[in-house]
């Protein structure tokens, strides 16, 4: 099995900063692209950011030069530094990761539980 473990979330106010973890555990062969995806209420969920293995970062246009994704890969775990956050920054944030669990089994993708993260104006 595979576990994706979130941490960090809670409530800022606007201007803050927040720093979200996520640590992948378990049975994993090898490690892809991992990154944060986020949903707000009445919305469908979307992409934050992600960080391919050995490749660049890609931001949402909305958290362009406010947010920064990296990652431990020793820790297998991705990070999600969030500056100058927006009220309309608040949502659920999941994160996400490709993984492959041994050299026979298929890559697939897994998600955290959620954390929020709610901004106040």
């Amino acid at each position: 099995q595979v576990q994706l473990v979130e941490s960090g979330g809670g409530l800022v106010q606007a201007g803050g900063s927040l720093r979200l973890s996520c640590a992948a555990s378990g049975s994993i062969f090898s490690i892809n692209a991992m990154g944060w995806y986020r949903q707000a209420p009445g919305k469908q969920r979307e992409l934050v950011a992600d960080l391919p293995s050995g490749g660049s970062a890609n931001y949402a246009d909305s958290v362009k030069g406010r947010f920064t994704i990296s990652r431990d890969n020793a820790k297998n775990t991705v990070y999600l530094q969030m500056d100058s956050l927006k009220p309309e920054d608040t949502a659920v944030y999941y994160c996400s990761a490709i993984i492959k669990r041994g050299r026979s089994y298929p890559t697939l993708n897994y998600w955290g539980q959620g954390t929020q993260v709610t901004v106040s104006s």
